[in-house]
């Protein structure tokens, strides 16, 4: 997802609707408003782990390693309380949630439409854009369901020379 500037030229007067509601470096400085504008309540805790989140611009990331981030800068939250705020951003459209080989569950800032590539070696995940992979043929979905997503993960490793 292309990063969105905030339409207004003063930084620290920045507001969820001038980031367009969608987390960016712009969110981290206006996680609360962004909270309420999803329909969260801003706690403290998930104002906190918002700002850790998309203060780093687009990344992918798990509940355990932003649970040792929130320990490193003292925010005081139990790994339970991560996996359900991250849960809870999803549900609200501020994450989207990556499942590798069912064991291993990634949070994407990054909420555009994407694909990506799986380091098997460092179990990394990296984006492949939007117009990098073109689906066909997609299977007709049982009668009354639609298709809601199609998540790509191309598996990825060092060549070997044979």
């Amino acid at each position: 997802m292309a990063d969105v500037t905030p339409r207004s030229q003063d930084p620290e007067r920045s507001t969820a609707q001038d980031c367009g509601l969608r987390p960016s470096a712009c969110a981290a400085r206006d996680v609360g408003s962004i909270l309420r504008t999803m329909g969260l309540r801003p706690t403290r805790q998930r104002v906190a782990l918002g700002r850790l989140l998309y203060g780093y611009g687009d990344r992918h990331i798990t509940a355990e390693v932003l649970h040792e981030e929130a320990v490193r800068a003292k925010v005081a939250v139990s790994l339970a309380t991560v996996y359900n705020t991250l849960h809870q951003f999803t549900e609200a459209g501020m994450l989207r949630q990556i499942a590798v080989d069912g064991a291993k569950t990634y949070f994407d800032t990054n909420v555009s439409e994407h694909h990506h590539f799986l380091v098997e070696s460092d179990n990394q995940l990296l984006d492949i854009p939007g117009d990098g992979l073109t689906l066909g043929n997609l299977p007709e979905p049982p009668e009354g369901m639609e298709i809601a997503r199609v998540d790509v993960l191309v598996r990825l490793r060092p060549k070997t020379n044979r």
